[in-house]
């Protein structure tokens, strides 16, 4: 009769261990999702023109949470595409307009554009394009 091989087998044992070995090799591999870091836009002088002195330095990455302080008496948030942004335009249609005086935006892979949507202020400098890696 033949010998039955149990849990307890040397077989299973060594299963057990290459399967535990590949997923800590998995795990090295693939890089934890880790909170991303938050930006003050213009630091204390808050969201407002001109603001490329305040990204020189920077690199930002997908997660990565820019917060824009701003007297919302007078200026808003707004995000828009990349023509919007070149053309200083809020679109009709796919635009967020934000208006809290204190608005939050996790950053997304690519290119991230900002305006200022008050009539004049994006053609004064009050826009800032965001690439995240």
């Amino acid at each position: 009769m033949a010998a039955r091989r149990g849990r307890g087998s040397a077989s299973g044992a060594l299963v057990a261990g290459a399967v535990l070995l590949w997923l800590v090799l998995l795990m090295e591999a693939v890089p934890a999702a880790e909170a991303g870091t938050t930006y003050f836009v213009g630091d204390d002088a808050g969201w407002g023109k001109n603001l490329d002195w305040w990204l020189a330095g920077k690199t930002f990455y997908a997660g990565d949470m820019l917060v824009f302080k701003y007297k919302k008496e007078f200026h808003d948030l707004t995000v828009v595409g990349g023509k919007g942004f070149r053309r200083c335009k809020v679109p009709r249609k796919l635009a967020v307009v934000m208006r809290t005086g204190y608005d939050q935006v996790t950053l997304r892979r690519g290119n991230n554009y900002f305006i200022c949507g008050m009539p004049g202020h994006c053609d004064a400098g009050m826009k800032l394009a965001v690439k995240a890696w």
